[in-house]
């Protein structure tokens, strides 16, 4: 396989999952799916799975009963049909036969505080989270709208030390195309890695660029769109981002007034603790929210 082929086929995978998170809400046909990415659904189906090594439709299952998955943990208000309804299942029984295949536990019991104790077995697998002591109660976010955000990005599987990598081939990349030191660094969450296990966490190494910077290469671009969102700003070091997700998620949210969207959080570095060799962070982090 050529380059210019490996890059058209990754350019494929990367814009089926973008559009697959960005409307985990509603029904998606594998046939829309092709016709957007410009292929048959034969051809996308084999590519999607020769490129991740796993099926399109799990694939789509997956994301959904994780976004449900935390939804259920910060949505106090929200009902479990909302929430079912929310991630693109319109029968509440068939989600919540999938959910508790997923998770070994019925919806009901994971919102009343099963969670809990998912998340800390999680966080117990991560010896730098296990080890960090920082408490970020009190912490409070400003509430601010923003606006959308071009980027390039790589995506890699995996919430650890190894993500690293991808952000080193993305930097060598914006020097290769002459983006400027002080471009936009993000970090972009399509799972809650408290509720997902480290291993299998979607997150995407991005750095802002203009509209007009045109490449085939391999970086993929996106649009991170408007939205109204809870800013906090904190600093620490590597393993402490575990702790403070669990405060936003597990104690901010649920009395906060507000609620999660299905739109993935992200974070904005001032000092990237995945390329300083000091290993520590000073971050923005964005939570896509409603008001209750």
């Amino acid at each position: 396989m050529n380059k210019e082929t490996r890059n058209q086929r990754a350019d494929i995978v990367n814009n089926a999952l973008n559009y697959i998170y960005m409307n985990i809400d509603i029904e998606i046909k594998a046939e829309e799916l092709a016709k957007q990415m410009g292929v048959s659904t034969h051809h996308l189906h084999r590519i999607f799975k020769e490129e991740t090594n796993k099926n399109l439709f799990e694939t789509i299952k997956s994301i959904r009963l994780q976004k449900a998955a935390s939804l259920l943990l910060t949505n106090k208000y929200a009902t479990i049909s909302q929430i079912a309804s929310m991630c693109g299942y319109s029968s509440q029984t068939s989600f919540i036969k999938a959910f508790k295949n997923r998770f070994d536990t019925t919806p009901k019991k994971w919102k009343s505080g099963e969670s809990l104790l998912y998340s800390q077995r999680i966080l117990d697998s991560s010896k730098t989270a296990s080890a960090s002591n920082r408490d970020f109660v009190g912490i409070v976010p400003k509430i601010i709208k923003t606006t959308p955000i071009r980027a390039a990005y790589i995506r890699h599987a995996g919430y650890d030390i190894s993500i690293k990598n991808s952000w080193n081939r993305l930097l060598a990349w914006s020097i290769e195309n002459n983006l400027s030191p002080d471009a936009l660094q993000l970090g972009v969450h399509h799972d809650n890695p408290i509720i997902t296990p480290l291993s299998e966490c979607a997150y995407v190494a991005a750095i802002e660029v203009k509209s007009t910077v045109r490449t085939n290469s391999m970086v993929a671009f996106f649009e991170l769109p408007s939205a109204l969102c809870a800013v906090f700003h904190i600093e620490g070091k590597y393993g402490d981002v575990l702790n403070f997700m669990r405060y936003v998620y597990q104690i901010w949210l649920p009395n906060s007034g507000f609620e999660a969207k299905t739109t993935p959080s992200y974070v904005v570095y001032r000092k990237n603790h995945f390329l300083n060799e000091d290993g520590l962070f000073d971050i923005e982090f964005y939570l896509p929210i409603s008001v209750v």
